[in-house]
């Protein structure tokens, strides 16, 4: 008969004891961490593009500026968690996409305020994820 040898299971309950740990963390509490955090990105990238109207009289508007918000709710959408960043200022799209003068003989350019800031925070996305994944799971199991 074969002799198997000894075997030292320690190291595969230590495993298991971190995985647990790593579960206890929330997963879906990373997620929707993650979520905010982006959204933050965004909304922080959206109001610095957000242009400010200048008048005639010498006074300076701001109210589109002032106008982005986050809804505090994630939602969770099978595997996908959303977070609405919005403006719901009434002129807010018109000066996104662009629109027509007043007498319907120009057209006036969009600014792309929010367009030029999605694109930017969704191509520094999954480095900031990644970032983020390694510090939890250097957490679990570096941190006994």
């Amino acid at each position: 008969m074969a002799r198997w040898g000894r075997v030292d299971y320690r190291q595969l309950k230590r495993l298991q004891e971190k995985m647990q740990k790593l579960e206890a963390a929330g997963l879906a509490t990373f997620c929707e961490d993650a979520a905010k955090e982006i959204a933050a990105r965004l909304l922080a990238k959206a109001i610095k593009r957000t242009p400010v109207g200048v008048y005639e009289d010498g006074k300076t508007g701001g109210t589109l500026r002032r106008g982005w918000t986050i809804d505090a709710n994630v939602v969770r959408r099978g595997n996908v968690y959303e977070i609405e960043v919005i403006n719901p200022v009434e002129y807010a799209q018109y000066v996104e996409f662009g629109h027509r003068t007043r007498n319907h003989q120009g057209w006036v350019k969009g600014r792309f305020m929010m367009t030029i800031s999605a694109d930017e925070v969704q191509q520094q996305a999954p480095k900031l994820l990644e970032k983020k994944l390694n510090k939890l799971l250097k957490e679990a199991f570096d941190g006994d």
